[in-house]
């Protein structure tokens, strides 16, 4: 498509000489702007995607994929109920919760509120986001009553360490003759946890499920079965084999898009605003382009003239410019492509060396929810982002290269 005359011409075109500095610098501004334009984007996008990945691992590992309630009542025949879900095939975990609402305190005083939860030895096994992050006591001693596992920001928040207790007050308290006084029970903790999700790490605890069953006075009851898929993408089938199998039960079926819709909601609209508004980055680095070749074809007016007496077409005019123009888009949208891969593989130490230079944490997990900073490359948006960072770079170049193609070259040497 290109001849080697029109290549070199080209090439000799972007090295600019002795009083055409004003034109280069133009061109490589618009050069850079393109390659952090396509590197933000590439960096921001991976960001929002490491964030919904997390955040989704962290809620299904600890929420389950599926949830199964009783339809206004709790679940009496829970054992059986859970035995029937574990035979459909998909389902790789199905156990008994009882779950409700308390207010903590310690030893030391102060209290806030959180979620408790009366779950099985299996259960508790069957989620490697509690089972797998264990930083003092052991799971196993969760046995019997008066037991509690609790997360690593709830033991900081009230001092504790194994051994120690904590109360739960439950706000509806027990009805008496005397009216309603709130039920108050104490814990000793046998095992601490951290998920790495400050949310749940200060507002979960895990009790044996007869305990909790007696906290929160559902005897022989469960409030759910937590379901866990192989595939939580397409559980379709698996929601439909539940209510096939146990046909006589009025159940209320939940997956974890209809726990977590508006999270799941917020983070494609914030993804597809970040993405629209980041573009306008590389837009006006491509308007950049627009200037510095408008420039360059009046800069350049003399030489096209020439060119074209000796023999040059207009045609070979107009693709001089655009290999001008599209060199410094593509190479920009490369540049910037490989600073986004590199910057997102480096993320976390990248981080950790700002936060130490500036003396402030960048990355709050009170705030945040997840204790680092995640970024997850999506090949398929990173290809999306260069192909429309390249289309734009070359659309950049079509008209400076069509002023330049229709440049008279009678007027513009009368003019010289």
């Amino acid at each position: 498509m290109f001849n080697a005359f029109e290549r070199k011409i080209a090439a000799r075109y972007l090295r600019a000489r002795r009083g055409e500095r004003f034109v280069s610098v133009i061109a490589i501004f618009s050069l850079v702007g393109i390659a952090l334009g396509v590197a933000t984007l590439i960096i921001v996008m991976s960001v929002m995607n490491g964030f919904r990945a997390e955040l989704l691992a962290q809620i299904l590992g600890l929420n389950g994929d599926i949830g199964v309630y009783g339809a206004g009542a709790p679940l009496n025949n829970y054992n059986d109920i859970a035995a029937k879900i574990r035979k459909i095939h998909g389902v790789t975990a199905a156990f008994p919760i009882v779950q409700g609402e308390v207010l903590f305190s310690g030893p030391e005083g102060g209290a806030s509120g959180g979620i408790a939860r009366g779950i099985t030895p299996q259960g508790l096994q069957s989620l490697p986001t509690v089972a797998n992050h264990v930083i003092a006591g052991s799971l196993s001693d969760l046995k019997g009553d008066g037991v509690i596992a609790i997360g690593g920001g709830l033991a900081s928040q009230f001092n504790l360490s194994v051994g120690q207790s904590i109360t739960l007050i439950l706000p509806q308290g027990k009805p008496t003759i005397i009216g309603t006084i709130p039920s108050i029970q104490s814990f000793r903790v046998v095992a601490i946890f951290q998920t790495g999700m400050q949310q749940y790490d200060s507002s979960f605890v895990f009790l044996p499920l007869a305990a909790a069953q007696t906290l929160f006075q559902q005897s022989g009851a469960a409030t759910q079965i937590q379901v866990f898929v192989t595939d939580p993408d397409h559980d379709s089938a698996i929601k439909r084999d539940i209510v096939t199998s146990l046909p006589s039960l009025p159940l209320s079926i939940q997956d974890w898009r209809q726990n977590n819709d508006s999270f799941l909601a917020a983070v494609t609209v914030e993804g597809n605003v970040m993405f629209l508004i980041l573009t306008l980055i590389i837009v006006v680095a491509a308007f950049n382009v627009i200037s510095s070749l408008i420039m360059m074809v009046k800069d350049k007016a003399r030489d096209i003239a020439i060119l074209r007496t000796m023999g040059a077409s207009s045609g070979a005019v107009l693709r001089i410019f655009l290999m001008c123009g599209a060199s410094v888009g593509i190479l920009g949208t490369f540049i910037g492509f490989g600073l986004g891969v590199v910057f997102c593989a480096y993320i976390e130490p990248i981080k950790e060396f700002v936060s130490r230079v500036t003396g402030t944490p960048l990355f709050d997990p009170t705030v945040y929810y997840l204790e680092s900073l995640p970024a997850k490359l999506d090949w398929h948006q990173v290809g999306l982002v260069l192909m429309m960072s390249c289309a734009l770079s070359l659309l950049a170049t079509i008209y400076p290269s069509w002023r330049a193609a229709r440049i008279d070259p009678i007027e513009a040497l009368r003019v010289e």
